[in-house]
């Protein structure tokens, strides 16, 4: 008996062939399971590369760069309308800027969600507070040493910790849940209510000055700039994680490792060109503050977007793995603070993260990222 076979490859599924066999004149066709490059010549298996690395690299591009402009234009048009309307420049500086520059992560993780992605809105919460710590305050101290204020370990530093252990406590057993997805979301309101209340009892004159930063613009440029940002976001996070779900689903790792690594350090480059250019005029209260609020919202605003629209199961490298790490450059950094204060005390001189500060967290972020690669 002779037997013929001809295979077809299905770039999209990377799970199944059709077979068909044929025996004596009859044809049979059978489904089996194959390698993303088991049934490929080496010349049809770079046209598939082309066909699908191409697309896939300019629609995280266009996102990635889409979602700085966007961002940028929505905080101008939401600082200018809000200005007229009369909200002082504190609650301007504490609320929208500060929201604004997690939009980016908050609209990705909303499309990802909707696109049975939530796998990649988790990696994304997650693998941002890694990459502001990591990699932009690492940045960031490198450029400048940044001088470190008491309040940080008195007021955002145990907040923050707080909040991630009941993210933590959320996702230890697998599973991130709609009640969890709203308890987390539900809490920024009043943490925002307390925030103003305090701040304007104990105004800082780096935040007054931020929300004044904004140019004024007339209610109608603010509303289109508003709505043009608005659009932008949604347009350009679109192409992100059509990008990046092609992007693994290409190279066969998970939706999650894409969150954690591209899309996560791509939605962290507003936080790092705040936080650098901040450090660089002398506004050091807010390069570091932008570090803490946008891990915060990270955690209450990104990460209950899942949870809320389609609740999910989750692998258990999510917990032992990625949030564990979050957790301990967390931890890290508020004891550095803690020290640097100290130290800075004992020997009446200013706190400062120094850029050896600088280097040791680059290197706890490259650290993760090896553990990432070797297990993925």
């Amino acid at each position: 008996m002779t037997l013929t076979a001809i295979a077809r490859y299905d770039r999209r599924s990377h799970a199944m062939c059709q077979k068909q066999l044929t025996s004596n004149g009859a044809h049979y066709t059978i489904a089996l399971p194959v390698t993303k490059h088991s049934l490929q010549t080496p010349a049809e298996e770079k046209n598939i590369a082309m066909e699908t690395l191409i697309p896939a690299s300019l629609g995280v591009l266009f996102g990635l760069l889409g979602l700085l402009w966007g961002a940028d234009r929505f905080v101008a048009g939401s600082v200018g309308a809000a200005k007229n309307f009369g909200i002082s420049p504190l609650v301007i500086g504490l609320t929208i800027v500060s929201i604004g520059t997690s939009a980016p992560e908050i609209i990705v993780a909303i499309n990802a969600a909707f696109k049975d992605a939530g796998d990649m809105a988790v990696g994304n919460a997650i693998g941002s507070n890694l990459a502001n710590i990591g990699l932009v305050l690492g940045i960031t101290a490198l450029v400048c040493p940044i001088p470190i204020q008491g309040h940080l370990i008195k007021q955002e530093g145990p907040v923050l910790l707080i909040i991630t252990l009941l993210a933590g406590f959320f996702i230890f057993d697998g599973n991130l849940s709609r009640v969890e997805g709203l308890i987390l979301a539900l809490i920024i309101p009043p943490l925002l209510a307390l925030t103003i209340y305090y701040k304007k009892r104990h105004p800082n004159p780096e935040t007054v000055e931020e929300g004044e930063a904004t140019p004024s613009m007339s209610t109608t440029t603010a509303v289109l700039w508003f709505s043009v940002g608005l659009a932008a976001l949604l347009i350009s996070s679109e192409a992100l994680v059509w990008g990046a779900k092609e992007f693994a689903l290409f190279f066969g790792v998970s939706q999650l490792i894409i969150g954690l690594t591209v899309v996560a350090v791509g939605t962290s480059l507003p936080e790092l060109a705040a936080s650098v250019m901040s450090a660089i005029r002398g506004h050091h209260d807010i390069a570091l503050g932008n570090i803490f609020g946008s891990n915060l919202f990270n955690l209450l605003a990104v990460l209950s977007v899942p949870g809320i629209i389609a609740p999910l199961t989750l692998d258990n490298a999510v917990f032992y793995r990625d949030y564990l790490a979050m957790s301990l450059l967390t931890v890290a950094l508020i004891a550095i603070i803690a020290w640097s204060l100290w130290r800075g005390r004992r020997e009446h001189h200013q706190a400062k993260l120094s850029k050896k500060v600088g280097i040791t967290l680059l290197t706890l972020y490259g650290l993760y990222y090896v553990i990432l690669i070797i297990g993925a």
